[in-house]
């Protein structure tokens, strides 16, 4: 009974010494090895196989790049203006020997020293040079961490500034400066909107007008020439019908008195015509007259010559004396 409880403490003890001989390392891990309380070696990633008892492995150490966000620090601007400024570095371990034995917590020394960087830094610029140079303190804040963190077996890639607060009374003096800017830039953009489109509004007006005008020259022109149209058509017309009287009489072998009555009645009517210019009176019309009143003895004399001077001075303008007989523009 006794061998038996014997084997199996003693493979107990084995099991145990294998589970400490065999060390797996995850990717982006790595291991320290003490062996007696004295640095032996860098364990990688992967399988390892250690010595029980004398060799020790301490805490595996994170060597992918890290993000560490520290708190709001309180900083004095060069016009003595406190100012709360919240920071972000981007690091990696890149020697677990040196930031294991180098420094005793290497993201306490990072927050310390970035405090202390960002005091030497902010203070050498004042509150408007602070919120407008993020960009060279970010840096500045680079510089001095990546050198000084070398030695820790860190490597500093980036610092941010996350957010800069100024005191409330400056707060509230921004505020009212950015209400009023905007105010101004409104102002500027509604003034230039209603110089367009009064511009605009001109310009449609100026058109416009120019393309009434056009339309009214148009409309004169083509009613002045409806009505040039119109008035040689009457008068072709007119022209037309005292052509046609005139061959019909004569056709008939008509005596000189009923030629002369008959132009008697037709000179008012070519009077009265708008396109009559200019008619002629023959100078044979006299003895016309004389034979027409031997003809028709019981006419007066006074109707005959009411007859030829309504005809004769209706509308007058000009007096032509043609060689065929005498001419009345009308």
């Amino acid at each position: 009974m006794v061998p038996v409880i014997l084997l199996v403490i003693l493979f107990i003890f084995v099991l145990i010494l294998l589970a400490k001989t065999i060390r797996v390392i995850p990717q982006g891990r790595a291991g320290i090895v003490e062996r007696l309380g004295k640095f032996r070696t860098v364990l990688e990633p992967g399988l390892h196989m250690v010595v029980p008892i004398i060799d020790r492995v301490l805490p595996l150490i994170d060597v992918r790049e890290q993000v560490v966000s520290f708190p709001s620090q309180s900083v004095i601007t060069e016009d003595n203006l406190v100012v709360g400024i919240d920071t972000v570095v981007y690091f990696q371990v890149t020697s677990p020997k040196d930031a294991t034995y180098e420094i005793t917590n290497y993201i306490r020394a990072v927050d310390e020293l970035t405090s202390a960087t960002l005091r030497n830094v902010v203070g050498g610029l004042n509150l408007e040079q602070t919120l407008t140079s993020r960009d060279q303190i970010n840096a500045e804040l680079r510089g001095v961490l990546d050198a000084t963190t070398g030695r820790w077996g860190l490597r500093v890639s980036r610092v941010d500034i996350k957010e800069i607060q100024p005191p409330h009374s400056i707060q509230d003096s921004m505020e009212k400066q950015m209400r009023a800017e905007r105010d101004r830039r409104a102002a500027i953009l509604t003034a230039e909107g209603q110089k367009q489109s009064d511009i605009l509004t001109a310009e449609g007006e100026s058109r416009a007008a120019i393309l009434r005008a056009e339309a009214e020259k148009q409309a004169q022109i083509l009613r002045a020439e409806g009505d040039a149209q119109s008035a040689i058509l009457r008068a072709d017309g007119e022209a037309e019908a005292v052509h046609k009287v005139f061959e019909a009489i004569h056709q008939s072998n008509p005596t000189q008195q009923l030629l002369t009555y008959q132009y008697l009645q037709t000179l008012p009517k070519l009077a009265d015509g708008q396109a009559n210019k200019l008619w002629f009176i023959p100078t044979e019309l006299g003895d016309a007259l004389r034979g027409l009143g031997n003809a028709f003895g019981n006419l007066p004399v006074s109707d005959i010559n009411d007859g030829l001077t309504k005809a004769a001075y209706t509308k007058p303008d000009t007096f032509e004396n043609p060689s065929q007989g005498y001419g009345f523009n009308s």
